[in-house]
């Protein structure tokens, strides 16, 4: 009987590890998308990381027998996770020190962040989804980037599916209006270098030329560098604030080309350390948003990240 016993309970912690096995790989196949996910809901790479560790978490002490689908269960999990947090976030950044711009990632590895689509993932379009409210803003990143039929997300958001759709309408409406046509990625790059070498210059004719009427200069230090608090709004206000500037930023700077969010962007550094990352948004008229990322602890993880 003692030996009928024993073996019993190797055959229990057997099936407990093996089913353990099979959890953590279910895991690690949709971690990519559980991140994206979060990333894009929150704009914050170390607060998708916590809500996916939740999810982690929450899957390791779920009853995993009668779920068929791994996948769509830690889905379910991370979104829902990530609006509550969304919604708290939103208290705290009206308390954020200056504008609040999105923690920048290095997409050159994995350019779409888990996504069927690289959608949702340029800083300028996580920027504009902040302003929508989390719910909105999931809908929108589960249709438009992981490609979810409507009625996977009504499941996952709790609503009918024609609230859905109109829910995403809406989300979609929002960024059109706020967003004029794009160019493609080498057309950016290149307006990009000469934006960078007339701010260097401080040349006024040239910046004038390359950002639109309506352009927008955004500066987030977090309260800790000495970043405009307030964003810096029109053609002529933009191009007189880098021409002021560029005596006392660009000489000591040193400047690398990096990937950021799927676009290119400038990592601006100074005696070693890095101090701004640079990134623009470009539509067919011209450079219309200028996003500077000081907050070093928006900057140092992203710094870290860097691959070679």
């Amino acid at each position: 009987m003692v030996g009928s016993k024993s073996e019993g309970t190797t055959v229990h912690a057997e099936a407990d590890a093996n089913s353990l096995d099979r959890a953590t790989q279910d895991f690690v196949a949709a971690r990519p998308q559980l991140f994206g996910i979060a990333y894009r809901l929150l704009g914050s790479a170390a607060e998708a990381e916590d809500i996916v560790q939740e999810a982690w978490l929450r899957w390791q002490n779920a009853d995993r027998t009668n779920i068929v689908e791994p996948t769509a269960f830690l889905t379910t999990v991370t979104t829902r996770l990530a609006i509550n947090l969304a919604q708290s976030a939103r208290v705290r950044r009206e308390s954020y020190v200056g504008p609040w711009l999105p923690e920048p990632v290095d997409t050159g590895p994995d350019p779409q962040l888990g996504a069927e689509r690289a959608e949702a993932v340029e800083l300028a379009v996580l920027f504009l989804l902040e302003k929508l409210n989390p719910v909105e803003r999931a809908a929108y990143v589960l249709r438009e980037a992981f490609d979810y039929p409507y009625k996977r997300v009504a499941d996952i958001l709790e609503t009918s599916e024609a609230n859905t759709r109109q829910i995403v309408s809406r989300a979609r409406k929002h960024l059109a209006a706020e967003r004029r046509e794009r160019v493609s990625p080498a057309d950016h790059r290149r307006l990009m270098e000469v934006f960078l070498a007339a701010a260097q210059k401080g040349d006024l004719a040239v910046l004038e030329d390359v950002l639109t009427a309506d352009v927008v200069s955004y500066s987030d230090g977090g309260g800790v560098r000495g970043a405009s608090k307030i964003p810096v709004i029109g053609r002529p206000h933009v191009s007189k604030y880098l021409a002021a500037f560029a005596p006392r930023f660009w000489p000591q700077s040193e400047i690398r080309w990096v990937e950021a969010n799927g676009r290119p962007a400038a990592l601006v550094s100074a005696g070693g350390n890095a101090v701004a990352l640079l990134s623009v948004d470009v539509s067919v008229e011209g450079i219309d948003r200028i996003m500077w990322v000081m907050n070093p602890a928006k900057l140092l993880p992203y710094v870290a990240s860097l691959s070679g």
